[in-house]
């Protein structure tokens, strides 16, 4: 059986703990009490019009569904260890939003939170924008669909990601990542890549100085590539641009080709480098 809480206010601390079988309509954590972590523990609750605005909320909840909840920027660290989860059409603020979790499903939510997505494991985001200073550190099995992402430190030490109709306004993004597919996006930033292990991008728009160096097994297919200079230094990488390239540097090994290039630097390698560059015949 069922519990149903609606339309009531919570302040206190662990004001729901351990709460389960529970649905909650049109409820309030806020209020002079302060009180931090009201669904610790929680298994099985649903919250549909829901407004947060304490600390710890949904820490270690597990089989949770959230529908138009509001997080405001005062719930602070809002959802750590938690499992199994499904957040649609509502927006999340405050620092630390998401850590440590695992199998979470975002769909048409608004997210704001500087550190966002840390440490977990198998989160999917799809129609979403995303506000996030670093999001994503050091987190695995990734899937983003139609998300606009607005960040600078974005997906570093990620593994086993896959993002497809996005864009992406990031710098330094996918540093030290491994296993990543990008398809059909655009991935604005300078920087980009560094040191990535198996990075593919299909279809992609890449717009930034400086990207793609130091990486291994690096894929570009029928990829764009605008304001991009001193691009690929010691990297092994396979791609094929449509367009130019401005200028490419000293790249490891495999093979370069683009319609134009403005401009190759073969200059002091500390590394052998032998990669192949083409301009493709018309």
């Amino acid at each position: 059986m069922r519990t149903g809480i609606e339309q009531q206010t919570f302040d206190e601390e662990r004001a729901l703990y351990h709460a389960e079988h529970t649905d909650l309509l049109s409820v309030t954590f806020a209020g002079p009490a302060d009180g931090e972590s009201a669904l610790k523990e929680a298994h099985d609750v649903t919250l549909t019009d829901c407004a947060f605005s304490l600390r710890y909320p949904l820490w270690h909840t597990t089989d949770f569904k959230l529908e138009r909840c509001a997080m405001d920027e005062s719930t602070r660290a809002a959802i750590w260890y938690a499992k199994n989860g499904e957040i649609r059409n509502s927006t999340l603020g405050g620092i630390k939003a998401v850590r440590a979790c695992e199998n979470i499903r975002f769909a048409g939510c608004k997210i704001e939170s500087p550190e966002f997505g840390w440490k977990s494991q198998n989160l999917s985001l799809e129609d979403t924008v995303l506000t996030a200073e670093y999001p994503f550190l050091d987190s695995c099995d990734l899937r983003l669909q139609n998300v606009e992402l607005h960040g600078k430190y974005s997906f570093q030490y990620t593994e086993n990601v896959k993002i497809e109709n996005c864009n992406l306004d990031t710098k330094d993004a996918f540093w030290h990542s491994k296993n990543v597919t990008v398809t059909d996006s655009v991935l604005k930033g300078e920087y980009l890549g560094w040191y990535a292990e198996n990075l593919t991008l299909i279809r992609c728009k890449i717009i930034g100085t400086q990207p793609l160096c130091y990486c291994e097994n690096l894929r570009l297919c029928d990829c764009e590539m605008i304001d991009c200079d001193l691009s690929f230094e010691y990297s092994d990488v396979t791609a094929d641009i449509r367009g130019g390239i401005d200028s490419v540097k000293n790249p490891k090994s495999g093979r370069i080709t683009a319609d134009e290039i403005g401009e190759i630097i073969k200059e002091n390698p500390v590394i052998p480098c032998s990669a192949e560059i083409r301009v493709r015949q018309h």
